[in-house]
């Protein structure tokens, strides 16, 4: 899940139709191992949001390709709503690339990238928001399709995006956030703009608005998990602010458990970081304790997350001291860095003062391990592995782990107002040989 802008970096880090794509594809291929990789060459690629060109407005996505020999950052595509096939045009307070996921939603054995354009405006209606499907091929990704909003999704359709085979079936599942709400899009899709069924993800009768999504296997069972982050109203229109687990069943989501927190959560991630099966839930809180920020990891079980941990930068063995406006869980995200089985958890914290400088940023790594994360087992991964910068930085806004060199250890793409990956290790992710990213602009595939 990607937490969108913050107030305190917003000023810094800052029709639709249908366009069919008439190519033929097997009725017997697989579905692609991975949800990133859209060529199908067995490699994750790298998505995210780009730079806006000079001439041109709306917003504009990244894809660097993976290849047998690493990322191919000399090559990067650039897809707006002006590329060829794309629905719509760009306008100049569109965001198409706010918001991004990866699936191979019809099936055909190239994943597909999901890009949520939440200001879009279509026809009369500002601001409706749209939801474009870039079709995954074996020469990469071209041409897209708009997803149909159902009645009451059109209000910043796109907010956020999340995909996982909720319901066991083997097609892969689209949410998607619009309105304040969340929808569950089940697969399989089709480049004619068809889906299956379409259902409201709500908390009936709770006054539940949503915000922000992430999934991932959090009971064990093999079906993927949602979590919602949100705000609750309750009697006297009193805002609470939680995130809210759902169990994928072969029927949908299933209402589970939600946690309560003081502060709104602005990002979560789902790994097993103590590998005992269970997917545990890791939600940034950045604005608690006046800005000084915290991560609190839900500990997943085989009936679904059940007991936390809090970790700050006051915690024994994580570096530097807590202080207030360091935004310390801005961005998350989780995967196996060094191979070791566990799942490590890499931590924002944007608008960290480094060597003197306000707002550089950097990123806490820690290790999973027994007994799951520790800050004994941290490190602090500050903005000057970018070389000197000015300062707001904002280092750390932007997080992604995955292994994009098929290693066996995930690799740790992060920046702001630029953007590095650092290679996964035997301990933790590399800081030598840094591999800039280009075109960068923020916000990475979830």
């Amino acid at each position: 899940m990607r937490r969108h802008t913050a107030t305190a970096l917003a000023a810094t880090l800052l029709a639709t139709g249908l366009t069919p794509v008439l190519l033929a594809t097997s009725a017997s291929a697989a579905v692609a191992k991975h949800y990133d990789d859209f060529n199908g060459d067995g490699r994750r690629d790298l998505a995210y949001r780009g730079l806006g060109d000079v001439d041109r407005d709306g917003g504009t996505v990244t894809v660097v390709y993976g290849t047998a020999g690493g990322l191919d950052t000399a090559h990067p595509q650039l897809i707006h709503q002006d590329s060829p096939g794309i629905p719509g045009g760009g306008e100049e307070d569109d965001m198409f690339g706010e918001t991004l996921a990866g699936a191979d939603l019809n099936k055909d054995g190239y994943a597909d990238l999901v890009v949520g354009n939440p200001s879009e405006h279509v026809g009369s209606v500002e601001y409706r928001g749209t939801v474009t499907i870039v079709w995954g091929s074996k020469s990469g990704l071209s041409g897209g399709t708009n997803l149909d909003p159902k009645s009451g999704a059109g209000g910043r359709f796109g907010r956020d995006v999340a995909t996982g085979d909720f319901t066991g079936d083997g097609s892969p599942d689209l949410a998607v956030i619009g309105n304040e709400e969340a929808w569950l899009y089940r697969g399989a899709f089709t480049k004619a703009g068809g889906t299956g069924s379409v259902s409201k993800i709500d908390k009936a009768g709770a006054g539940w608005y949503s915000h922000g999504l992430a999934a991932g296997k959090v009971n064990g069972d093999g079906r993927t998990d949602l979590v919602v982050l949100g705000t609750q109203y309750e009697a006297g229109d009193v805002p609470r602010h939680r995130v809210w687990f759902l169990k994928g069943s072969s029927s949908g989501l299933t209402s589970g458990p939600y946690k309560t927190f003081t502060t709104e959560p602005w990002s979560a991630a789902i790994g097993d970081f103590d590998k005992n099966g269970y997917g545990d839930i890791a939600v940034g809180l950045p604005d608690q304790s006046g800005g000084k920020g915290a991560v609190t990891v839900w500990r997943g079980t085989s009936s679904g997350p059940s007991g936390s941990t809090t970790f700050t930068q006051a915690t024994s063995g994580v570096s530097g001291s807590p202080e207030a406006g360091d935004s310390f869980g801005y961005a998350v995200s989780a995967a196996d860095a060094n191979g070791d089985g566990h799942a490590d958890l890499a931590v924002g914290v944007p608008q960290e003062d480094v060597d003197g400088r306000a707002d550089q940023g950097g990123v806490h790594f820690f290790r999973g391990g027994s007994g799951g994360l520790s800050g004994a087992r941290s490190s602090w991964i500050p903005q000057t592995v970018t070389g000197p910068a000015d300062e707001s930085a904002y280092f750390g806004s932007s997080l992604r782990l995955r292994d994009l060199t098929a290693d066996g250890r995930a690799d740790l793409a992060l920046g702001a107002d630029s953007a590095v990956v650092l290679r996964g290790t035997s301990t933790v992710p590399t800081t030598g040989g840094a591999i800039p990213l280009p075109e960068f602009g923020g916000g990475f595939l979830d």
